[in-house]
């Protein structure tokens, strides 16, 4: 910038100017510091945009600072968008403990190393070519572990909050968490009036679902937690018959007893020694639905078998893993349900909300595993009245 004004400036002297070089330098200064704060500005407007990617697959533990990566750059804009595409900037984060196999060092994973970590959020729409949301509409999306993002059908659909629920609810009892409760005991566990429903991982999103569900089935309902806190919660305030903590040295001793009848539907979120020992008390022709393993997440190793298995055998047990996308045509009935059980205040939710930005997502997502939230976890990105 300095030459070509300079030249500019002495090129004035074939018309007889005056002008001396020193002053040259003095406007060539001034307007080379005009154009690089030009651009300061130009950069300052540009939004940060943050975004967590997988560094290191995680074997056995994930480690926040070294699994994943936070990155910083400049977000994506309208100008940046395809047809059929929009751009959201994320509101809450859900964090579910099935998207630890999304880390483990495989071809086949969902998320490899350098990808933004896959996850589900509640966003807003910031431009959009799609006709079917608008500037300003509520989505949930898949758009991952990031504030800024572009997402395209079929991941994401406009949202709408029921009388009676909230906005973290479409990521909760309304969301995925939700609707794996309800499809789940409809198509396997199948659960009838005065049957005994145990529930494993009681405390934790799905399961508190899942466990007042069946009491609205008219089942006794069997809670198992991990402190006397969560399981006084599961019985006082959401409705479970009787609630065990399975660290207590009495954990079999007490399911025996809290199962008189035997198990008809046991609904399992940790697999491990908690799976064995419900077999051992399962009715002939009882139904087990298996929708997660957390206990075998981070060490699979040293997760503790599963040594009953000829009680399937035996006792002619169903027992049937269960993926809630396998079950997408169900969605709208499901939803449709659970948010009218919701404004009825027929069904009750406990959110975990951290607060403190996209960072607090790896330390958030490690405590989903040591079990320190109760209900649904999620993070809280950006309050939903903050302005843009």
């Amino acid at each position: 910038m300095k030459y070509l004004s300079r030249s500019f400036f002495l090129s004035s002297r074939s018309y007889g100017s005056t002008i001396d070089e020193g002053f040259i330098d003095v406007c060539s200064f001034a307007l080379s510091s005009r154009f690089i704060q030009r651009i300061r500005t130009l950069v300052a407007m540009a939004r940060e945009n943050k975004k967590f990617v997988l560094a290191q697959p995680a074997k056995h533990d994930f480690i926040p600072g070294e699994t994943f990566r936070l990155e910083k750059g400049i977000a994506p804009t309208e100008d940046d968008l395809k047809d059929g595409q929009i751009l959201v900037e994320a509101l809450y984060l859900s964090l579910d403990p099935g998207a630890r196999y999304w880390l483990n060092d495989s071809p086949s994973s969902l998320v490899q190393r350098g990808d933004t970590m896959y996850g589900f959020t509640v966003s807003r729409v910031i431009a959009s070519k799609n006709g079917l949301v608008k500037e300003g509409d509520i989505v949930t999306a898949s758009s991952g572990w990031a504030e800024v993002a572009i997402v395209e059908e079929p991941n994401f659909s406009k949202a709408e909050v029921p009388k009676g629920g909230q906005l973290t609810d479409l990521l909760g009892v309304l969301g995925v968490t939700g609707i794996t409760a309800y499809i789940g005991l409809d198509k396997i566990g199948k659960p009838q009036a005065g049957e005994t429903v145990v529930v494993s991982a009681a405390a934790g999103a799905t399961g508190s679902v899942v466990g007042q569900i069946a009491k609205l089935r008219g089942c006794r309902v069997v809670g198992i937690a991990g402190s006397d806190e969560k399981c006084a919660w599961l019985t006082s305030e959401l409705g479970f018959d009787t609630a065990l903590n399975y660290k207590k040295d009495t954990f079999k001793n007490d399911l025996a007893e809290a199962t008189p009848n035997q198990i008809d539907v046991f609904w399992d979120n940790v697999g491990g020694e908690i799976l064995d020992e419900a077999l051992l008390h399962a009715k002939q022709n009882a139904r087990f639905v298996i929708c997660g393993a957390i206990t075998t997440y981070n060490n699979p190793k040293d997760a503790k078998g599963v040594y009953n298995l000829a009680a399937v055998l035996l006792k002619s047990i169903r027992m049937e893993g269960f993926n809630v996308f396998n079950f997408v045509q169900d969605w709208p009935d499901a939803r449709k349900a659970l948010g009218g059980w919701l404004a009825d205040g027929k069904l009750k939710r406990r959110d975990t909300i951290v607060q403190g930005g996209l960072e607090k997502a790896e330390y958030a997502f490690k405590d989903l595993f040591e079990g320190k939230n109760r209900g649904k976890l999620l993070v809280e990105i950006k309050p939903a009245e903050q302005d843009e």
